[in-house]
């Protein structure tokens, strides 16, 4: 693709240009084939696998413990091993958000967040074996999940067959202070498909200013043929809103721990679903995949473990998001304007000896 380059209001157009790297997506789709034929020969092992498979527990009809319609929203009580395996919908979901506990011995509502370690890789398999059951072939999956088990989320899916996407990084301030290591100030947003080429991807709905546009005002970018000035958001991910939930923000839920920002729900859901799609969460939480779902007209469905948060997180789904981006094209820039100052007086009119 040629580049366009604007010198002096004149287009100086360039062989070449600007390319992704042709292998990128590719090489992840070779590499999910190599790794799945390579786990069936018995070639890959993690540290779980001495751990038998959970069984499912056959259960009644599925009910939800709570529902909405239009568009229809439901919340199922359970272990998500077990509800996964008897959902309705299983093979028709589309997009998949899981943020799992993190197995820090953190109080969740009757939840033990605290197993030995082979025994939480374990359910960390049966639960993500649960969600790729639960895919349309076209869904996509996304975990969010930090440093200790990043790794292990990522070699599984790939010995399942999924392609990786994306490894994006949420980034945050306020991260707690330790004096024995570097503070940890992000988490893994890790972006799985099941077949890369049929994926929902919708760029346009989560463009942002690229910084060309809102550091530089560069003419180049606004010389575009479409969405001058605009780009789709980098693999780190911050700005406004987007930080960890803290207990002044209006995002916050009594009683729930690490809630993740809607912000962040948004651009998952604008991203990789259409309206009218299903969305599921098998860690439902605090309700934010929920609530910011149904704030976008996707269908969804959120499954949680204890009543106490279930109850809780359908209210907040009835009453709706507080910090939604909308059709707003923010900036993630990290520095403030650098337009130089002649031209800057000139585009607005101004001139320079003002």
């Amino acid at each position: 693709m040629a580049e366009k380059k604007v010198i002096d209001h004149f287009v100086e157009v360039r062989p070449g240009g600007y390319a992704m790297p042709s292998g990128a997506t590719q090489g992840q789709r070779r590499a999910a084939v190599e790794i799945r034929a390579a786990a069936d020969a018995g070639e890959i092992r993690l540290y779980g696998d001495r751990v038998p498979a959970h069984e499912p527990a056959p259960v009644p009809p599925l009910a939800p413990a709570h529902a909405l319609s239009d568009p229809d929203t439901r919340v199922y009580l359970g272990d998500c091993r077990d509800v996964l395996a008897n959902l309705p919908d299983k093979g028709q979901v589309d997009l998949i958000f899981a943020d799992p506990p993190f197995n820090w011995d953190v109080p969740y509502d009757e939840w033990s967040d605290g197993m030995p370690r082979p025994e939480y890789e374990r359910f960390t398999f049966d639960w993500l074996d649960g969600c790729i059951a639960a895919l349309a072939p076209h869904g996509s999956l996304w975990v969010n999940i930090p440093d200790d088990t990043a790794a292990e989320i990522v070699l599984h899916l790939k010995r399942r067959g999924l392609t990786m996407i994306n490894w994006c990084i949420w980034h945050f301030r306020f991260g707690q202070h330790r004096h024995t290591s570097f503070i940890m100030s992000k988490v893994h947003a890790l972006y799985f498909a099941i077949n890369p080429e049929a994926r929902t991807w919708n760029p346009n709905a989560v463009f942002e200013q690229s910084d060309r546009a809102a550091i530089y005002n560069d003419p180049r970018t606004h010389a575009k043929d479409s969405n001058q000035g605009l780009r789709v958001p980098m693999d780190v991910w911050y700005g406004k809103n987007w930080g960890r939930i803290q207990g002044n923000n209006k995002e916050r839920r009594p009683l729930h721990h690490n809630q993740i920002p809607e912000v962040y729900l948004e651009r998952v859901i604008r991203a990789c679903s259409n309206e009218g799609d299903l969305v599921l969460d098998p860690f439902l939480g605090s309700g934010t995949t929920c609530t910011v779902a149904r704030a976008l007209k996707r269908r969804s469905i959120g499954i949680e473990f204890g009543k106490g948060n279930a109850v809780s997180a359908f209210e907040r789904i009835r009453g709706g998001p507080v910090h939604l981006v909308g059709d707003e094209r923010t900036s993630s820039a990290i520095f403030e304007d650098r337009t130089p100052r002649k031209r800057r007086k000139a585009e607005s009119g101004g001139s320079a000896g003002d």
